[in-house]
């Protein structure tokens, strides 16, 4: 295996690795929020999905970066 694809693979790896920490916390976060606020299910809702776009938008930067 080359050096190049090996390196893709773990950049991508850490993506995957970012991506489900980032969720977990903001799971974790909008639990508490909601408990705290008592919306129950405004922020459990939206907090995964804002953190879903900020990190498929951080892939497409990535992702277009590495073709140029």
């Amino acid at each position: 295996m080359k050096k190049d694809s090996s390196n893709s693979w773990l950049r991508y790896m850490g993506l995957t690795a970012q991506l489900l920490v980032m969720i977990g916390l903001a799971v974790y976060a909008a639990i508490w929020l909601d408990n705290k606020l008592n919306v129950s299910p405004l922020f459990i809702i939206l907090l995964p999905l804002l953190v879903l776009g900020i990190t498929f938008y951080n892939l497409y930067k990535e992702t277009i970066k590495k073709k140029q």
